[in-house]
């Protein structure tokens, strides 16, 4: 086992930089688990906004109006001076502030003219206190045409039922991504980095020229090499699958470990661990030293996972970017991933649609794998 020792030795020599992606990876990894632990959909709660009111009417409905607008933000009352106004937009103490006029009775309900507003330019949030003070005055209009007094339609207003949201969740859907989605997305960069050294360090030391001319006249035949070769790369390969595997497990335990699209992801980062290594070994075919090694493995695996959805999510990308990364195998298998954060089960059509992406990942691997035998073959000739 000579050949497969000495791709055990080459690789302990470079076992510093294999922990520091290891380490960086968990670091992330435990960083959205901890972000992931804070963000829960299980409550719908509106959103509250810092809003100001300048009342320059101090009348029964001007009071409704700021006791309706109370129930759902932070409301402040300030002066209706311009100066006032101005300085606390100025500073960001709110965001819009609405300016009761004087009569606003006969102003803004009878002759329906608009409330003034100001707002900080840009914000989206003013369109949505635009409508619920729309629909405020459109409600005691249509209460004071009824022969409500004033007071009878603030109050109606006031007490009418605010709509209840309820999370909708069956039996196949999620409704919160499982934590765990996020560390499996990052595995691709894992891989790629670790395998393209790793691989391109080993291929460097053994193409060197007296390590060839060693080889050659050795006792051992070149097919003895070669599957001492395929067996230390399986081996590598298969300890940096089962690290990243049981680290999941110690992260996520039984959340994880129950899920029952667990075998799809093992299935997946194990079709992924193919492609990296065929991808690394045919990329440590054509380096010629270090440098060259550490400019291209930078470019290969940064490149791929910023176009294929590892560092920014898939469904956010433009589509001409997306267009474009259906050619990288990387794409695929993060449309696998992004497709089992969203299902507790998998059937039907969606369970056909990850097959599909499953045989084009192994349809890479394939072609990989031949071009490395192509590249092999012309460079024994050459």
């Amino acid at each position: 086992m000579t050949v497969f020792k000495c791709y055990m030795k080459i690789l302990k020599n470079n076992i510093g930089l294999v922990s520091i992606y290891l380490v960086i990876f968990f670091s992330i990894a435990m960083a959205l688990q901890a972000s992931a632990k804070k963000d829960h959909l299980e409550d719908f709660e509106k959103t509250r906004i810092d809003l100001a009111i300048a009342d320059q009417d101090d009348s029964t409905l001007s009071h409704a109006l700021t006791d309706y607008l109370k129930t759902i933000h932070n409301v402040y009352e300030i002066s209706a001076e311009p100066t006032v106004m101005q300085e606390e937009l100025f500073y960001r103490n709110v965001e819009y502030i609405v300016q009761i006029p004087k009569d606003f009775y006969e102003t803004c309900i009878v002759d329906e003219n608009p409330l003034s507003v100001t707002k900080v330019p840009g914000s989206y949030s003013s369109f949505y206190v635009d409508q619920q003070i729309n629909v405020w005055l459109n409600s005691i209009r249509t209460y004071t045409a009824a022969g409500f007094s004033q007071k009878e339609a603030a109050s109606a207003a006031l007490e009418q039922s605010a709509s209840e949201v309820t999370m909708y969740q069956d039996d196949e859907t999620t409704i919160e991504t499982p934590g765990y989605t996020y560390y499996f997305r990052y595995i691709p960069y894992l891989f790629l980095a670790v395998l393209c050294y790793s691989m391109g360090y080993i291929l460097l030391a053994f193409r060197k020229e007296d390590i060839q001319k060693r080889m050659l006249a050795s006792a051992i035949s070149t097919r003895r090499q070669n599957l001492e070769g395929l067996l230390a790369m399986f081996t590598i390969s298969l300890v940096l699958w089962l690290i990243v595997v049981a680290g999941a497990g110690i992260m996520y335990g039984n959340e994880l470990l129950t899920s029952k699209v667990l075998g799809y992801y093992l299935l997946n980062t194990f079709l992924m661990l193919t492609i990296a290594l065929s991808l690394a070994y045919l990329i440590g075919l054509f380096m010629k030293n270090t440098n060259m090694l550490n400019g291209i493995t930078n470019i290969v695996s940064l490149g791929m996972c910023f176009l294929s959805g590892v560092f920014v999510p898939i469904n956010i990308m433009d589509k001409k970017v997306l267009k474009i990364a259906q050619f990288l195998p990387v794409y695929w298998y993060e449309s696998i991933n992004e497709t089992l954060s969203r299902y507790h089960v998998v059937s039907g059509k969606i369970a056909v649609d990850i097959w599909k992406s499953m045989g084009i990942e192994i349809m890479f691997t394939l072609a990989l794998l031949a071009l490395i035998l192509a590249v092999s073959k012309y460079k024994r000739q050459g």
